[in-house]
């Protein structure tokens, strides 16, 4: 195996860990941080496909801003001092029934859609995406802009209140 192939893999690795860890783990807080993991790994498996913009923007948009903003949720919400309650087993079973159903529908329309050939023509690069992003689509720009504002915002209110 070249060099490549194991950083790869241990990328894939920390990114299957994070999304196995946020899926399973009691304590919500732990999940936000095991979703950042997870998110940080898919930074890096966009990395090594030679896609930076993605890359950047995985970070600044869902570690930076959306994973933030799920802490933040956490910590200014009431402590979670609630008793464990029993699952019942048969919920589970239907839910993994159902989760299989979906998973496989999910893959058979994956498998049966014919993809269109990518175009390689035209210029990816930074600077010709950033171009494009503040002059064809400045209103897309725009409008992401001000949704992080308003959670901003919002953010800035819920932890302003009094406890009452």
């Amino acid at each position: 195996m070249s060099p490549q192939d194991l950083i790869f893999l241990g990328v894939a690795g920390i990114t299957l860990a994070g999304a196995g860890l946020a899926v399973t783990l009691k304590n919500v807080f732990y999940n936000a941080l095991s979703l950042i993991l997870c998110l940080f790994g898919v930074a890096c498996l966009f990395i090594f496909l030679n896609s930076e913009f993605l890359a950047v923007i995985e970070v600044i948009i869902y570690i930076g801003a959306i994973a933030v903003a799920i802490i933040f949720a956490i910590m200014l919400s009431r402590p979670m001092l609630q008793k464990n309650t029993k699952q019942n087993p048969l919920k589970t079973l239907r839910s993994l029934g159902v989760s299989a159903l979906l998973f496989a529908g999910l893959v058979r329309v994956i498998r049966s859609t014919p993809w269109p050939a990518p175009f390689t023509d035209g210029d990816y690069s930074l600077r010709a995406i950033g171009k494009n992003l503040l002059t064809v689509n400045v209103l897309a720009f725009e409008a992401a802009s001000l949704v992080l504002l308003v959670a901003i915002i919002g953010a800035l209110l819920l932890s302003s209140k009094e406890n009452k």
